[in-house]
């Protein structure tokens, strides 16, 4: 399977060495650009492609007009500014520009009426790589204000073009992996919340723009022996019990109860120091770098245990440290081990993290009495007990819950909101008394009644005639076998079944149509997997592939969430991935925790002010350094006369010379050995132009490293 992140590093890579006519150049980014970059692509493998060094547009730097330049930007109006100043001063000999995603008209009319940049710029480019690739197969845009843009009643006028920048990068997103896909939306029954309309309008814009690029883009999508890929475009709406209830596979559980440090990247912080455990306070870093993430980051964690120490066993066994070790291994035992082990620094650390994280979640586990908690969400969310039958006493159980001083507050909360959605409603007074039951704080009452923006039913009257609410792909059958199955880990989010019918041809036309019905839907009918990417340029009919075959390239399929993905419906792209033989790729607006989600909602209700939107923050400025004029350099003193120079014989110092003293050093009056050879020359070529040296085999290129840890 294509990963996202070799894609986007492929795509950056080749078009820095498309500029590359065998000189020496700058590359210059932004911050934006910098943390695209900075995510997939490794600051050496730049410096290789005849790159001298990395800067930002909004530093100082110093001119260099002997030299070419890369600027690789955001199109953005501050740095459309910047870039301006930069060719206004003529700051370099000839400048390559590549964007990020395409520019407004407004600012790219900027741009062309600007001699400067007529005269400068000789190579243009949009690589349309305007998203942040996290793992091989989930890209997120980074931007947790969407939730607030698309859901809070203060942000109605933001919505419209809020809705246009996402479909912009959704459409950079399947530019980069070269799909020209059908696209079928979300659109809910029976609902009559404001957002109901955001995934059909959404697609819309996508269709818009997907269309507008193929215009205007004759080799797009490019020839390929792949099925054509589809777009599923989707809400946070769709699915209000998956960021709720508690998932207990190993990503999705330290992501819920485990402090970690999330910006650009994941960190974690052990919480104990232990033998062989990793160390309190140091930060390590999670990625796809770490080969036991990524190989058990979907597992559940009573099956991880076991795996972690079969794992290790087989590390003992390739390391002679061990050798006199031939008791089994168990958590205690690799934990003693591990603080003796000298070597492997590297397997050392990886298996000290995840021990670590494991044993620190499943301390909370059974503190915070998550397996009480878990048994009863289970029924609130599938509808069905562990027998796979209508549950009884369900009101009784969460009361006891509630009333338990070990269960947390945040926990609490979760079990109510997760009551009012199997009930879709209760009486207000019915309401009151859970809360009094369950003692939260006045303010988390805002949470449960700010779900009705995202279409949840949250309160009836007395005698409702409104029917209840069905569940949307129905309740969840008993598996044939019960061996494998967890009591705890019976809820699976709404979008796998989406993922599941899709595939098989059975998703309902009525709840995910097609953008473009009269065209799409009878292909949808008959099989993606019967459509090549091909066919969308060609005329070869397609009629002779009756079966797909399973040694071929296997069909795309992108899945949109606005408002916020959870790591449950992360690991269900992986697993339908797996079984029913498609590539899916998952994206959206950011990353939901059970707790970031609990604040986004309770924030629907306070003033926009308080947000602190984008949006509404100044507007940001080209740094004003930037329109300066450079300092000239002082003139270089000049060369005193030979004629009025006398030189004088060195006997001065004469008597303090040693035998065997190479004259380099003497003593000062204070007894300390002082330097007096003369210092090597500085280069004076900083403001030159730099060429290779080919007949020095020992000078290396040297290497500032921009991105502020090395690859």
């Amino acid at each position: 399977m294509a990963s996202a992140i070799g894609i986007q590093q492929k795509i950056i890579l080749e078009t820095i060495r498309a500029t590359d006519q065998g000189e020496w150049k700058l590359l210059i980014l932004d911050g934006g650009s910098q943390k695209l970059v900075d995510g997939v692509v490794k600051e050496d493998d730049i410096l290789e492609l005849n790159v001298t060094n990395i800067e930002r547009i909004e530093d100082r730097r110093q001119a260099n007009k002997e030299m070419d330049v890369v600027y690789l930007l955001s199109p953005l109006p501050h740095i459309v500014d910047c870039l301006k100043a930069d060719l206004e001063r003529r700051r370099y000999r000839r400048s390559f520009l590549i964007w990020t995603s395409p520019l407004r008209s407004d600012i790219q009319a900027r741009l062309d009426q600007s001699t400067s940049a007529r005269q400068q710029i000789v190579y243009a480019s949009v690589l349309n790589i305007d998203y942040y690739p996290r793992e091989s197969h989930l890209i997120t845009f980074r931007d947790p204000w969407s939730f607030p843009t698309l859901y809070h009643p203060a942000c109605n006028q933001l919505v419209k073009q809020h809705m246009e920048d996402l479909a912009q990068k959704i459409v950079s997103m399947c530019v980069s992996l070269g799909e020209y896909p059908t696209i079928r939306y979300f659109d809910p029954r029976n609902q009559s919340h404001e957002a109901r309309v955001l995934c059909s309008h959404l697609a819309r814009f996508v269709q818009t723009d997907l269309d507008q690029y193929a215009k205007y883009n004759h080799d797009f999508p490019p020839p390929s022996p792949r099925p054509r890929g589809l777009l599923i475009i989707t809400d946070r709406t769709m699915d209000l019990f998956a960021p709720l209830v508690h998932e207990f596979t190993y990503q999705a559980m330290v992501h819920d109860l485990l402090p970690l440090i999330e910006a650009d990247k994941i960190y974690y912080k052990s919480l104990e120091s232990q033998p062989g455990i990793a160390q309190k306070g140091k930060e390590q870093e999670i990625s796809e770098k770490d080969s036991i993430w990524v190989k058990y980051r979907h597992l559940h964690m009573k099956d991880l245990l076991d795996e972690l120490v079969k794992d290790f066993e087989t590390f003992k066994k390739q390391n002679p440290e061990f050798a006199n070790s031939d008791n089994p291994a168990t958590i205690n035992s690799i934990k003693d081990m591990l603080a003796g082990l000298p070597k492997f620094q590297e397997g050392k650390e990886a298996y000290s993290l995840h021990l670590s994280m494991t044993q620190d979640a499943m301390t909370i586990f059974q503190e915070r009495r998550l397996a009480d908690v878990a048994s009863v969400e289970q029924s609130l969310a599938t509808g069905l007990d562990e027998d796979y039958k209508k549950p009884k006493n369900l009101a009784d159980q969460v009361i006891r819950l509630l009333d338990d001083d070990a269960i947390h507050f945040p926990d609490r909360l979760r079990l109510i909101i997760q009551y009012l959605l199997y009930r879709d409603g209760l009486l207000p007074t019915d309401i009151s008394k859970l809360l009094a039951h369950a003692r939260l704080p006045a303010q988390d009452s805002e949470v449960i009644y700010n779900l009705e923006l995202l279409g949840a039913h949250i309160t009836r009257v007395l005698k409702d005639s409104r029917p209840v609410a069905q569940y949307l792909f129905g309740k969840k059958e008993a598996p044939i076998s019960l061996a494998n199955e967890s009591g705890l880990s019976r809820f699976e989010p709404a979008l796998k079944s989406v993922l599941e019918d899709c595939s098989r041809g059975n998703l309902d036309q009525s709840l995910f149509p097609f953008t473009k019905p009269h065209l799409d839907a009878a292909e949808g009918l008959m099989g993606q997997e019967n459509v090549s990417q091909a066919s969308l340029r060609s005329a070869k009919p397609t009629w002779a592939r009756t079966r797909p075959s399973n040694t071929g390239p296997r069909q795309r399929i992108i899945v949109f969430m606005a408002g916020g993905a959870t790591y449950s419906e992360s690991r269900a792209c992986y697993e339908v991935s797996q079984y029913l033989d498609k590539d899916i790729y998952l994206s959206t607006t950011h990353m939901l925790t059970p707790s970031l989600y609990l604040r986004q909602v309770g924030d629907l209700s306070v003033d926009r002010r308080r947000l602190d939107l984008p949006t509404d923050r100044p507007k940001p400025r080209a740094p004003d350094h930037l329109f300066e004029k450079d300092t000239p350099l002082p003139p270089p003193p000049p060369p005193s006369s030979s004629k009025d120079t006398k030189i004088q014989p060195p006997i001065a110092d004469m008597h303090r010379m040693r035998v065997g003293d190479d004259g380099a050093h003497s003593k000062a009056a204070n007894g300390k050995i002082q330097d007096h050879r003369t210092p090597p020359p500085q280069s004076s070529s900083a403001g030159g132009r730099l060429t290779k040296d080919r007949d020095k085999d020992g000078e290396k290129k040297k290497k500032h490293h921009f991105f502020g840890s090395k690859k």
